[in-house]
């Protein structure tokens, strides 16, 4: 089969290749659909079965233009209509020889419902969390504009239960990107049920480098790509993780795609995700706690931080530094709910949608554009190039600053970057991991 240099690891050609042996030895005497193509697995009687990955198929025959399509007939197949393609659901070889001769009628089988009604089902939510009032407005400008968080704090202060409440307050996942999610899921072999939600990937700290980027003899996405569109989770980033292993980050964060080469073959996966990261700021834990005292030395807490790199600290556009809440008066007041934080999330990607023409968020439009879009005045840039000075911060810091104002403007419902979303993207940028001191 061509590209003959190329292998095949999946019986999904078995219907094509039969289709062929039947037309070359003269079996099928009538002509076959000009632009048609044959997906699905064939047993020994004639039936025609399907394999786990046949959406990523169905997308791949609608990009070479494919315009009809012959595919194994599914009770939960997700989609009803593409169009410029006409979709034929078969049981059986029988049935795709008699169509040639419009001896079969075509019937659709009943389409899952995914894409009606969605609704909220998360386990956590932000009126549940106590205190931590400044990390919710940075969990919230995290979701508006796509940003990267990172989270340092002692053990306890809540790290963990704010990341998994984080998705909760994300907006819902459009069609289009629930169809990705979809052909993720299904190359991969996980279960995922809850397509309208953004998936939430909470790798362990004894996964491969290769389970959460991806590959293998037979390449499979890894958790970068389970969590495309939605979140990665790293706790305790610099203890747990190797620093190779981290390295590999950097491509996807900053391109959203990972490209997996092999001898035999070069595959992509999308891996746009919303990366929130979790570490203690020394090796015991304690350094900066109001209540512990800290034990490490100035040579470990450097040797600690420094297995996180600095490209990868550069790519974190959020720094959060925790502190265990009080159970007092204050921290115990009413909360505001994950669904009131999640319509001003809304209103604010929205925003961005319509000034950028595309789902496109602040945190990954192109620099000249969000440049473009974003000018800052004198006084801004000189307030800018100030703390920039004093902070060392690279020029892809500043372009993070930049784009955090202008997630926090529109949240504020504001045309223009203003003095004050300004001052807080760069308050929350401020402490980041190689500022930590003793």
């Amino acid at each position: 089969m061509s590209p003959s240099e190329q292998r095949k690891n999946s019986p999904i050609f078995d219907l094509a290749m039969a289709i062929g042996v039947m037309k070359e030895v003269g079996v099928i005497r009538d002509p076959i659909p000009v632009d048609a193509a044959f997906l699905g697995v064939l047993s020994l009687d004639g039936t025609i079965k399907p394999v786990s990955g046949m959406l990523p198929a169905v997308f791949g025959a609608k990009k070479e233009q494919t315009r009809i399509l012959y595919l194994p007939w599914m009770d939960d197949f997700p989609i009803e209509h593409i169009e410029g393609m006409e979709l034929r659901f078969v049981r059986s070889l029988r049935e795709v020889i008699d169509s040639f001769s419009d001896q079969h009628i075509f019937v659709s089988p009943p389409f899952s419902k995914q894409f009606t009604s969605p609704s909220a089902t998360y386990d956590k939510d932000f009126k549940h969390i106590i205190g931590h009032k400044q990390a919710k407005r940075a969990l919230e400008i995290s979701a508006a504009g796509g940003h990267n968080v990172f989270m340092s704090g002692p053990p306890g202060c809540g790290e963990s239960l704010l990341a998994e409440s984080f998705p909760s307050i994300l907006p819902f996942l459009t069609n289009e990107a629930q169809l990705e999610v979809m052909s993720i899921y299904q190359l991969s072999g996980v279960f995922y049920d809850t397509f309208h939600l953004p998936p939430f990937r909470n790798p362990h700290h004894s996964s491969s480098a290769v389970s959460l980027i991806g590959g293998g003899s037979h390449p499979k996405p890894g958790e970068i790509s389970l969590a495309h569109h939605g979140v990665l989770f790293l706790d305790e980033m610099a203890e747990l993780f190797p620093k190779r292993t981290l390295d590999m980050l950097r491509q996807p964060i900053e391109t959203g795609k990972v490209t997996i080469s092999r001898a035999a073959s070069t595959v992509t996966y999308p891996s746009r995700f919303i990366l929130i990261s979790a570490m203690n700021p020394c090796p015991c834990g304690y350094l900066g706690s109001r209540h512990f005292y800290c034990t490490c030395t100035p040579k470990q807490i450097t040797s600690y931080t420094n297995r996180v790199s600095g490209p990868i600290q550069d790519w974190m556009d959020l720094s959060l530094s925790l502190q265990a809440v009080s159970l007092n008066k204050d921290s115990l007041g009413q909360n505001e709910s994950s669904a009131t934080i999640r319509c001003r999330v809304v209103a604010a990607r929205q925003r961005q949608y319509d000034r950028y023409g595309s789902a496109n968020s602040n945190a990954v439009v192109p620099s000249e554009v969000i440049l473009e879009s974003c000018q800052l005045d004198f006084d801004q840039q000189k307030m800018l190039q100030q703390w920039s000075s004093n902070q060392n911060w690279s020029t892809r810091v500043q372009m993070k600053v930049i784009r955090i104002a202008r997630t926090i403007s529109d949240l504020n419902g504001e045309v223009d970057v203003t003095n004050e979303a300004l001052w807080e993207a760069m308050a929350m940028r401020r402490h980041h991991i190689g500022k930590i001191k003793k």
